[in-house]
């Protein structure tokens, strides 16, 4: 009798990612206005007195040179110097008496040009939004957001749009010469069940700021607000101190909420959503944005992100339909802390799901009735290969597929080296991993290597586009690149990697009583 054979199948080759040819650099060239304002009223007199000390000719010449100078590098220079003037119009004497002419060369001492990209642009996502009529068959149009950093590492959104033919050809639409800011919602609308649970969870709630909530509707305005804080003032039943941290609570919650709008004839290119609230003066870092769709087929693309004032940490939900109007809002929940918060794309069995890193090292997931209150989170994977022993977490919102929910993760390695990994969460159970490569699809090569933050490749969203999987990535925290991945090939992989050493877990619950806000911790 012959003996049993045991066949053997061959481990399909660890598919690595194909790099393509594209390369997006930051361009220094991108600049906006910002105010300019010195930090004493005194000083913002003097420049004023100065200013107006200039005989008319002088003024008026001046004034013409800086047009001829700046005003091609901007749209609507003239009223980004007449918004700034008005900024401080209440420090100068006289104003009625004050020419056009001379309240815009006033506007010009309070203005300063901003590069948004001068010291990195980095960690892109992309969705997939809705083609044009005139884009050809077969095709994927995309937007795609990046994270811009300039002078004081201030951190920025920037986006692209382009298009995949039917050949997974990409093709960017025309980068435009300017960059604009939105103009923010003068007076946006709050839910104050949701204020007065957030203030909570900031630590914030007491007697002044639940009398101060109980004199506002169910739904308030700013407006609403400034007003019951101006009675509030008045009010001799609470201490001095008690009163001013209430306030200043309240607003810094509140301006952390807001809605901005980009000009329509703009395009994609321009729009820069630049720090506007106190709660991220200094960066806006990596949104992960996906195209969610709802129970009704409804689409919105939601993204988080990450603020960040120099001392404490607040992680923001950004929502738009249309990438023109975008409302931001602040995440509530006991577990919505620390960085990479990654949307999935659809609710399962009723539930929203993201992934998330709460304590800076392990991968883990969150369910969640509402998608503005986070309470629970449990670890859904530790570091398991060497790529990724210091620390791990996702790379953007997971991918669906008929096998399951492909996710790309990223591990920190030797020397701080930052590399992508592939896995597959269930569809139905997506605390259950099916399947990981052990090796990295991407590691940084030798021209990555070098950068702003050396050794990195980082991505923050992907898509697929007829079986290819096209992730958007950054290299040493400078520039931009495109790789692929046939989903066959990573799928075979995959399932061999399930057959070797199936992984199925059941991640314990975190303890909860962890801080909203803290302090930011490293990279």
């Amino acid at each position: 009798m012959d003996e049993m054979k045991t066949e053997v199948r061959p481990v399909p080759p660890n598919p690595l990612a194909r790099r393509k040819s594209i390369l997006m650099k930051a361009e220094i060239g991108r600049v906006i206005t910002r105010p300019y304002l010195p930090s004493s009223e005194e000083r913002i007199r003097k420049i004023i007195k100065r200013v107006l000390s200039m005989d008319e000719m002088e003024a008026c010449t001046l004034l013409e040179t800086v047009l001829h100078d700046f005003s091609h590098r901007h749209r609507y220079f003239r009223q980004s110097l007449e918004r700034n003037f008005e900024r401080v119009a209440g420090f100068v004497p006289d104003i009625d008496q004050v020419s056009k002419q001379r309240r815009l060369l006033i506007g010009t001492y309070f203005t300063a040009e901003y590069s948004v990209e001068a010291a990195a642009f980095f960690n892109p996502s992309i969705v997939q939004v809705a083609n044009q009529e005139t884009d050809p068959e077969g095709s994927c149009r995309f937007v795609m957001s990046f994270r811009a950093t300039g002078e004081g590492h201030i951190s920025s959104i920037e986006f692209r749009s382009g298009i995949i033919d039917s050949n997974n050809d990409i093709y960017f639409d025309a980068l435009s010469d300017y960059v604009d800011t939105p103009q923010i919602h003068p007076n946006p609308s709050y839910d104050r069940h949701l204020f007065q649970l957030k203030l909570q969870e900031m630590g914030a709630s007491n007697a002044v700021t639940h009398q101060l909530l109980n004199q506002l509707p169910d739904n308030f305005t700013f407006n609403d607000l400034r007003g019951k804080i101006a009675e509030l003032q008045n009010n001799g039943q609470f201490l001095p101190q008690e009163k001013k941290d209430a306030i200043d609570m309240a607003m810094w919650l509140a301006q952390s909420n807001y809605q901005i709008l980009f000009r329509k004839d703009h395009p994609i290119s321009e729009r820069v959503i630049f720090p506007v609230s106190e709660t991220e003066r200094k960066v806006i870092e990596d949104a992960r944005f996906v195209r969610f769709i709802d129970d009704d087929g409804t689409v919105t693309y939601y993204a988080t992100y990450t603020a960040y004032n120099g001392e404490t940490i607040l992680p923001q939900l950004i929502e738009t339909c249309d990438f023109l109007s975008f409302t931001v809002i602040t995440l509530n929940g006991a577990e919505v802390q620390g960085k990479g918060m990654a949307l999935f794309p659809r609710k399962i069995r009723g539930k929203y799901v993201m992934l998330s890193r709460q304590d800076g090292e392990n991968n883990a997931i969150m369910f969640s009735d509402n998608l503005h209150f986070w309470q629970q989170a449990q670890i859904l994977q530790e570091p398991e290969f060497p790529y990724e022993f210091i620390q791990m977490g996702n790379s953007g919102s997971p991918i669906e597929t008929p096998e399951g929910w492909l996710v790309i993760t990223h591990g920190v390695g030797p020397m701080r080296t930052y590399s992508l990994g592939i896995e597959l969460l269930d569809l139905e159970d997506p605390t259950r991993i099916i399947s990981r490569i052990d090796e990295p699809i991407l590691v940084p090569n030798a021209h990555e290597r070098e950068g702003y933050v050396p050794n990195v490749v980082y991505s923050c969203g992907a898509l697929i586009h007829q079986d290819e999987l096209i992730i958007p990535y950054a290299s040493g925290d400078q520039r931009c690149g495109i790789v692929t991945l046939q989903v066959t090939q990573v799928m075979a992989r995959l399932a061999a990697s399930n057959s070797s050493n199936p992984v199925s877990m059941t991640a314990p619950t975190r303890p909860r009583g962890h801080p909203a806000v803290q302090a930011l911790p490293p990279t």
